[in-house]
C-alpha cells in the first residue's frame, strides 16, 4: 500500500517542532506501551524514522520536519488499510494541537 501522507502546517522553529514531537512520543509510550509490541524511532537530521508493532502487525513511517510544515508518512499493513481515513484524520488533528502556538 502507498503511504498515507499528512502535511501539518506550523509556525515554529524546526528545533521547537522536533522538541514537541519527541515529547509527544514519550507521552505515547507512557500511555500505550502495553498495547505496543515495540516502538523503534530515531532521528536523522530533521527526519524521524519509526516502526511500531501492534497486535503482531508492523506500522512504519517517517516524520519530516520542514520550515513551515511537518510531513508525516505512514505505511499501514493491509489489514489496517481500511482504517486509513480515520488514521489520517487522527494524525492531522493531534498534529495540529501539538504544533499549534502556545497560549
Amino acid at each position: 500500500m502507498a503511504p498515507l501522507t499528512i502535511t501539518i502546517p506550523h509556525q515554529l522553529t524546526k528545533a521547537e517542532a522536533r522538541r514537541r514531537i519527541d515529547s509527544h512520543i514519550a507521552e505515547l509510550l507512557g500511555q500505550y506501551s502495553s498495547h505496543l509490541d515495540h516502538l523503534d524511532h530515531h532521528w536523522t537530521g530533521d527526519t524521524l524514522d519509526f516502526q511500531a508493532g501492534v497486535m503482531g502487525m508492523t506500522i512504519t513511517g517517517k516524520v519530516h520536519v520542514e520550515d513551515q510544515a511537518v510531513r508525516v508518512e505512514v505505511v499501514l499493513p493491509w489489514v489496517l488499510a481500511t482504517m486509513a481515513r480515520a488514521v489520517t484524520q487522527s494524525i492531522e488533528q493531534e498534529g495540529r494541537k501539538l504544533l499549534g502556538k502556545l497560549p
